[in-house]
């Protein structure tokens, strides 16, 4: 595994993400930022968060796929969330959740959450990239 997740002694220790991750991999992958359309670029979720989320964590396991990697890989994750407040984050980790189950993977990851007004298109609630380190 080119990834190593770590929570340093003498920083707080999250349950749901990482402090910081120790890549020793030779490949580095950026993936844009996916979000809720199937491969044929069908609306998922609409107006549903956590499918939103479910199907973007599901596309950037299907993206590293395609380059001989997976989910394990991803170093560090930045999620976008339309108009954030605490009470979504059920719902963020629902999703998250969901799409682990079907990945097969520990979602925990170094995470970025940032709340923003709107994204690229009207129907979207997230937004989320990944930086994956492949051997």
């Amino acid at each position: 595994m080119a990834v190593t997740l770590v929570n340093p002694k003498g920083l707080p220790q999250p349950e749901v993400y990482r402090q910081l991750s120790i890549a020793t991999g030779s490949r580095l992958v950026f993936l844009a930022g996916q979000v809720a359309r199937d491969a044929d670029g069908r609306k998922v979720g609409e107006g549903d968060l956590a499918a939103q989320v479910e199907q973007a964590y599901l596309n950037i396991g299907t993206a590293l796929a395609e380059v001989g990697g997976s989910f394990d890989d991803v170093a560090k994750l930045t999620v976008y969330v339309v108009d954030w407040s605490p009470e979504k984050l059920p719902l963020l980790g629902e999703g998250v959740a969901r799409a682990a189950a079907k990945l097969g993977v520990d979602p925990v990851k170094p995470i970025t959450l940032l709340g923003v007004a709107a994204l690229g298109e009207p129907d979207l609630l997230v937004e989320v990239e990944a930086t994956a380190v492949l051997d």
